[in-house]
């Protein structure tokens, strides 16, 4: 992966083009969309890396999110003029990886481009950097492979985004042991606790989705009530 390509999608141009200064001041290229159905055609035929998508489309609203998850992991941010935690955890539960409020400080947003592509060139297997680990991990028929990135759930093969393979590693490393959110976000995330419970439960709930957890009786991922979350040996 040489340059690397990031998609802004937002219907406020001004927001794209002051998106697209920062960022190209820091390297990257930048692919500009006005429209949902703009964006997803981009995404369709250009190599992208990173999404940054205002959450508020006239088109689709965070539909966009969902349909990129149907055929891309990359890491997706959200841009939102709404604040409130519950806005916060609709955003994520879409498929987005981190959520930046309107307005927003250019100097932050660019901070957390460059955390989110770290982890992604770091999981994809064509990316810059790759994990040393080579072990393979079992556990409640849950099969991970570190370095192929590739998991599967008793036999099934499931995509997982770079955060939730992180998050499921980190549980499945430390059998037993209780991880509360914090614990969660500092070593996931590895910056300091930025609202970590809303976050770190929207990402463990969309695992659970994928484990299809609500049909299992030896759930996969446990809640420790009050504690945090923990996967047993």
């Amino acid at each position: 992966m040489d340059q690397i390509n990031i998609l802004v999608t937002d219907d406020e141009r001004e927001i794209a083009d002051l998106l697209e200064i920062y960022l190209v001041s820091d390297g990257y290229r930048v692919w500009k969309a006005y429209s949902a159905k703009e964006g997803l055609q981009i995404l369709q035929e250009h190599d992208i890396q990173l999404a940054i998508l205002d959450i508020m489309m006239p088109e689709m609203d965070g539909e966009m999110c969902r349909q990129i998850r149907k055929f891309s992991n990359i890491p997706v941010i959200f841009l939102s003029a709404k604040s409130a935690d519950l806005d916060k955890i609709l955003g994520l539960g879409c498929g987005a990886d981190d959520y930046v409020t309107k307005p927003f400080s250019p100097l932050e947003l660019t901070a957390r481009v460059k955390s989110q592509l770290r982890r992604y060139t770091e999981f994809n297997p064509d990316g810059v950097q790759k994990k040393d680990a080579s072990e393979v991990i079992s556990i409640r028929g849950v099969v991970i492979n570190r370095t192929t990135h590739v998991v599967t759930v008793d036999g099934e093969e499931i995509k997982l985004t770079p955060l939730e393979f992180d998050i499921l590693c980190l549980l499945a490393q430390n059998p037993g042991k209780v991880f509360s959110t914090d614990e969660i976000f500092k070593n996931v995330w590895n910056e300091t606790v930025y609202e970590a419970n809303n976050t770190v439960m929207v990402h463990i709930r969309r695992l659970r989705t994928k484990f299809k957890d609500d049909n299992r009786e030896d759930k996969i991922i446990t809640t420790v009530w009050g504690v945090g979350y923990k996967i047993d040996q």
